[in-house]
């Protein structure tokens, strides 16, 4: 499968082959290779020279904006339509160019949003199958067991649209396997998965390959996840101009690991065991989570539907009492399809709550109202600042410095802080870019860049690590720190236990209803949402749980 850039709708290629059963795996050929997107100084990638036979199965790294994705994309097929950029040597699937290979290959991309393509989650699933003329009942036999394999357990025709962001990952991942690829391109697969996730993904992706004998190329910056199902690891050189490009390491994964994990965890590698160092936090007054109170919310039910008066909206999430205070963190955890980025959004006032309470102190509102849902645009971003999930989501203009200074503008401030936030989040190389032409993990870095840029008091940021290399992984974590130092208020949804722990402050766990209702470890309020009463109204939402006191502002 290949799915084509535009409009958030990709289409998945035509086949190669036309038989429902098992596809031969592929070979992969690189010679010389390079791409430069259109408009930008340097290569993305340049002199790669790289063979994968049928059947390896690969573990790709390297820094971020070494041009992992660029490779993937490249080998789907979904590189050619980009206007004005230069492509260098080859690049060959099964000895044909790319271009005369479409349907070999089935890329999952970082963008959950990107591999949504029906409105159905059965049709999804079944479209890239449909489109390698796979028998009706052959589709329908395997469209189940790809959704049961990646652990996405719900009717057929439920709605893609109502998927939380790892739910659409699991569905894009579902589509792909359905599809029985001789190439499997997995690009940050597990990244917006909670911990239950990673094992689903994880093992339907070991389970399809020991079926079906595809070759595998897996981008993922965290080792650990892959080492039991790769054979080979491969090292991207950084992407910098004046600087030999290609493969830096190849290698077995235990002797690349032995052999150099230090020069990989110099060049921002996740290696097992170590963890970047992050500036830590110094404490102050602003650690009384009784002072500064910013937001303040009661019984607070949410939900991404407006619902009506005869049929009310059913909450994600109901969450009874969340304070959120100066220079405090609160990371928001839980498996995927808990309510996590519905409340988020509602906390920063981008959705209207469908229950409860939610105000902000007059602190935070300086005349604006207790209402954040009711600002308008310049005061809600000099107040409250949203990272979206979809970097894509907040981009608006032409590159990247322009992107930075919107928000000054707009607020009528100086522009000075711009280069500041380039340097520290290591985009300056890439200023005069466009935004839509970044890796994963400098869109991320971007996004979390434009929002600081307003100075908001609070800070709420969905999946914040995303994408990112062990080094911008601490320089993200570190800048954050500051902030929380300085009095920002830090919201967090996020997977990621080890940025929760660097954080500190409170966790709220919004989970599954079979789990113990509250639970209190180490100061740590984890909350769980109990399904609806038996016998309830259709619509009712859960009965709210209470829970208890907690030092870091999270309270009863």
């Amino acid at each position: 499968m290949a799915r084509q850039p535009g409009r958030g709708a990709p289409a998945r290629s035509a086949p190669a082959l036309s038989a429902p059963g098992r596809s031969a795996p592929a070979r992969v050929s690189a010679r010389g290779w390079g791409w430069q997107h259109a408009g930008r100084p340097a290569k993305a990638i340049h002199d790669l020279d790289l063979e994968i036979a049928p059947g390896e199965r690969v573990l790709l790294l390297g820094p971020s904006g070494a041009g992992k994705s660029t490779l993937l994309h490249a080998l789907a097929g979904v590189l050619g339509g980009e206007e004005g950029a230069d492509e260098f040597g080859t690049l060959l699937i099964d000895g044909a160019p790319v271009a005369e290979s479409r349907g070999r290959a089935g890329l999952m991309q970082q963008d959950p949003d990107a591999q949504v393509v029906l409105s159905r989650i059965g049709d999804d699933v079944a479209f890239g199958a449909e489109n390698l003329s796979v028998p009706r009942e052959e589709i329908w036999r395997r469209v189940p067991e790809a959704l049961e394999q990646v652990g996405l357990k719900l009717p057929l025709d439920h709605s893609s649209s109502a998927l939380s962001g790892g739910q659409k990952q699991r569905l894009g991942l579902a589509g792909m396997l359905a599809m029985r690829p001789g190439l499997l391109l997995l690009d940050e697969p597990t990244a917006n998965l909670d911990p239950a996730g990673v094992v689903d993904v994880h093992d339907a992706v070991r389970r399809s390959l020991d079926a079906t004998g595809a070759t595998l190329v897996v981008v993922e910056h965290r080792v650990s996840v892959w080492l039991d199902v790769v054979d080979r690891i491969v090292v991207l050189a950084p992407a910098r101009a004046g600087e030999p490009g290609g493969v830096l390491l190849d290698g077995a994964p235990a002797e690349v690991l032995a052999q150099a994990a230090g020069m990989l965890a110099a060049a921002g590698v996740w290696v097992p065991g170590r963890v970047p160092a992050v500036r830590p936090r110094t404490f102050s007054a602003t650690d009384d989570a009784g002072s500064h109170l910013l937001l303040d919310a009661e019984a607070l039910a949410v939900s991404r539907q407006a619902g009506t008066r005869r049929h009310p909206a059913v909450p994600a999430a109901v969450v009874p009492c969340v304070r959120i205070s100066a220079g405090q963190a609160l990371s928001v955890t839980g498996p995927n399809g808990a309510g996590k980025s519905t409340l988020a959004l509602t906390l920063a006032g981008l959705l209207p709550a469908v229950g409860g309470r939610l105000e902000a102190s007059p602190a935070l509102a300086r005349g604006a109202g207790s209402a954040p849902l009711k600002w308008r645009g310049r005061e809600l971003i000099s107040r409250i600042g949203y990272v979206f999930q979809e970097p894509e989501h907040q981009f608006v203009t032409g590159t990247v410095r322009d992107e930075l200074l919107f928000a000054p503008r707009l607020l009528g401030r100086g522009e000075a802080s711009a280069d500041g936030l380039l340097e520290r989040l290591r985009l300056g190389h890439v200023a005069d870019a466009n935004p839509f032409t970044l890796s994963g993990g400098e869109k991320r870095r971007l996004s979390v860049a434009t929002v600081l840029a307003a100075g908001p008091q609070v800070l709420v940021l969905d999946e914040p690590t995303f994408g990112q290399d062990a080094n911008t992984w601490a320089e993200l974590a570190s800048l954050l720190t500051e902030l929380l130092d300085a009095g920002t208020a830090v919201v967090s949804v996020t997977h990621d236990s080890a940025f929760t722990q660097v954080l500190g402050g409170a966790r709220l766990v919004l989970g599954s209803p079979v789990d113990p209702p509250v639970e209190v470890r180490d100061n740590h309020v984890r909350m769980t949402l109990p399904a609806a009463e038996p016998g309830a109204e259709p619509g009712a939402a859960p009965k709210p749980v209470a829970e208890p006191v907690s030092q870091t502002g999270v309270r009863r």
